[in-house]
């Protein structure tokens, strides 16, 4: 499988490179994909909320009126949830979310979200990212030269803060790094933008994993 390999400018190198097919030709497999998304989304929540209980209110201990005769409601506290300052039902506590995805099923699903990308005609190759200023102005221009307009994921070999820098201005544009590639961030941007050493990379990296 070869993909043609664009520079900065939009340009056509007319230098295609050819792509790993065990990498970016596997079949689209949504239900892992969905799988591990789940399970990263649910792995970065802190689970740390907690309110208190009827039991675990302060006061309340003596009932507020007698049973009957009084014409009101029955009450047996001032804690019990109806009432202001009372307990919470069903009061949420500090618990653990996280999931466990194994690493082929995780591989295997970066792989299919891989693919998807090339079959949908959304992934673009770049020759090199390399910036002479951290300059948001230079990163729009050159989305603009790409014809990107949707949400872009820009995956680039090693960690470059210029290229960050420059990128974080820019709505609906995602920066990281090869080694850093994950499923969710593939899933949520329509558009994704590589570099010939990022997929290198990648490709080194994936298909050490028999999966």
């Amino acid at each position: 499988m070869n993909i043609d390999v664009f520079d900065m400018n939009g340009k056509n190198l007319n230098k295609p490179l050819e792509l790993s097919d065990a990498v970016f030709g596997q079949e689209y497999n949504e239900a892992l994909i969905h799988q591990v998304v789940v399970a990263q989304l649910a792995n970065k929540r802190q689970g740390t909320k907690s309110t208190l209980t009827r039991t675990e209110v302060s006061g309340g201990g003596k009932k507020p009126w007698r049973q009957k005769g009084t014409g009101r409601a029955r009450q047996g506290s001032i804690r019990a949830p109806q009432w202001t300052g009372g307990g919470v039902v069903f009061a949420p506590k500090p618990r653990d979310f996280s999931q466990k995805i194994n690493k082929k099923m995780r591989i295997a699903a970066t792989k299919s979200a891989l693919s998807a990308k090339i079959a949908d005609s959304n992934m673009i190759v770049l020759n090199e990212l390399v910036l002479a200023e951290a300059k948001t102005k230079i990163v729009a221009n050159m989305l603009k030269n790409l014809n990107v307009k949707e949400r872009a994921l820009v995956v680039i070999a090693n960690d470059d803060k210029s290229v960050q820098i420059a990128s974080n201005n820019i709505a609906n544009v995602t920066v990281t790094t090869a080694d850093l590639l994950n499923v969710y961030d593939l899933a949520a941007n329509t558009k994704c933008i590589m570099t010939v050493d990022a997929i290198k990379m990648l490709e080194k990296k994936l298909e050490e994993v028999n999966a």
